[in-house]
């Protein structure tokens, strides 16, 4: 298969979500509140860098579920030149004797604040006052509680209970009510005062050790004091005038490039047979998951796939959560960004004195090289991708665990290989591999064919959460800022 240059379509009258053209900046996001806080940072003269914090902020008070500052952030980082990676997850507790997927013993170092602090140090413009404003106002003046999320809560109701997060107050608000988050915003005021790097140490860090000895955890002072943000450059995967970028070790996107650089060594064929080969390839991929740490040695392995027949081998799993942020400023600077606690609400445990639960990402510790050890660090689903070709650089991300390997692999083949825009490709149908069946948005053109070929097909209602949701941002060679967003989920763009 051939990669060629992406494309983008005139947007007037559009069936699809077109991409929006920008003067200063564009962003796309998980939530139409995060993409008006980046927007109002792009307008003030803040970098893209500002731009995707302050959405990112926004999205821990108004999606607690899926992310939080006792989370993770993973980031590419593009300024023209080169492609930074931030790697803003931590470590298992040193003194650590058992892990699980849930409660106390199931938390790694959070890495969100860290890598805030370390993305501002390099490309900020703008002061922390101005950048968590917004999600100041929104955790003090209060969100309403969606459907959605009355619903997610109901679901772990349990979870939370059982866990120390009983007595927050989110376990009893109905949808419509206005959920305030006094300790949220006097955190996020902290950060203002003093940067976020002040997360690990002091009366915070008191704060989150407590809570975690109360549950019967190992994480200590010394594991948070300990934590430092890896920013290092992004695995390159070339595939002729194109390269993707993709985010190294310990997160699993050299899967993406695994799957991208083997389709390229295939031959040209029908829709059904590349969706096939797409499918055949990210199963092969996902076997070498638990060696993930080999990083870019990965890319150089041919995977074997049957072109003619599915082989049914599995390997991706069912986990959903995560929210997207991507910002492309007008000078040229291009982030892809994912943020997330991993489960809903991430080990269900509450530090009630900050207002967060932190992350269960110890969860995804599996066996051979990612199998758990005290101070390891598990490899991680997120897996944002950039793109730099002669017509400019695009960043894309998006929600789904396994998934994101997935929907990315299918979009950059729709533009790249199939000749579609980008807004067509967006839109368009899409599958995802889950334990051993092939879950297909209804109507998918390839369905049939698919299934002929052996796979084992389960028709989806479309825009099912399975599916993600893509936050696209760009800069084409004019110079001029772009965006697109999925119209699953709650995504939303905006320029400015």
């Amino acid at each position: 298969m051939h990669y060629t240059n992406w494309r983008i379509a005139d947007g007037y009258s559009s069936a699809v979500r077109p991409v929006l053209m920008g003067d200063v900046g564009a962003v796309s996001a998980a939530h139409p509140l995060a993409v008006a806080a980046a927007q109002d940072m792009l307008l003030r003269g803040g970098s893209a860098v500002d731009a995707t914090i302050a959405a990112q902020a926004v999205l821990c008070v108004i999606m607690p579920d899926a992310c939080g500052i006792g989370g993770d952030l993973f980031a590419l980082v593009d300024d023209g030149i080169g492609t930074s990676a931030i790697s803003g997850a931590g470590a298992a507790p040193r003194h650590g004797t058992v892990c699980s997927d849930d409660g106390a013993n199931s938390i790694t170092v959070p890495g969100l604040a860290g890598a805030w602090a370390s993305m501002h140090a390099r490309w900020g413009t703008l002061p922390f006052s101005d950048i968590l404003a917004r999600a100041i106002h929104l955790a003090e003046g209060g969100v309403m509680v969606s459907a959605s999320m009355a619903q997610t809560v109901h679901t772990h109701a349990e979870r939370l209970r059982a866990n120390g997060a009983a007595s927050w107050s989110l376990l009893n608000l109905p949808a419509g009510a206005r959920f305030v988050q006094k300790e949220l915003a006097a955190l996020l005021r902290l950060f203002v005062q003093h940067g976020p790097q002040c997360f690990y140490e002091g009366d915070v860090a008191a704060h989150i050790v407590r809570a975690v000895k109360a549950q019967g955890g190992a994480l200590d002072a010394q594991d948070l004091a300990a934590h430092v943000t890896e920013v290092g450059p992004a695995l390159s995967v070339e595939l002729g005038e194109l390269s993707v970028m993709v985010q190294p070790p310990p997160t699993q996107g050299v899967l993406l490039g695994m799957a991208l650089r083997n389709f390229s060594r295939m031959g040209q064929g029908s829709a059904v047979l590349s969706d096939h080969l797409a499918v055949e390839l990210t199963e092969a991929s996902f076997a070498y998951r638990d060696r993930a740490g080999e990083g870019e040695a990965l890319l150089d392995v041919a995977l074997q796939v049957d072109p003619a027949q599915a082989s049914r081998r599995g390997g991706p799993r069912a986990y959903l959560h995560t929210a997207g942020v991507s910002v492309t400023d007008r000078n040229g600077l291009v982030v892809s960004s994912l943020v997330s606690v991993f489960d809903d609400f991430g080990s269900c445990l509450l530090v009630p004195e900050l207002g967060i639960t932190l992350n269960n990402r110890a969860g995804g510790f599996t066996q051979g090289a990612n199998a758990w050890r005290p101070g390891a660090r598990p490899v991680h689903t997120l897996a944002p991708a950039l793109l730099r070709s002669p017509q400019g650089r695009m960043a894309l991300a998006t929600p789904g665990a396994d998934g994101q390997v997935q929907t990315l692999l299918q979009l950059i083949i729709r533009m790249q290989c199939q000749g579609e825009d980008l807004a067509t490709a967006v839109a368009a149908p899409r599958w995802r591999s889950q334990g051993k069946r092939l879950l297909m948005e209804e109507g998918h053109p390839s369905q049939a064919g698919l299934a002929a070929m052996g796979h084992d097909v389960l028709p989806t209602t479309p825009g099912a959460t399975c599916f993600g949701a893509v936050v696209c941002t760009g800069i084409d060679m004019a110079g001029s800022p772009f965006a697109v967003a999925d119209w699953r989920r709650n995504t939303w763009a905006g320029v400015a």
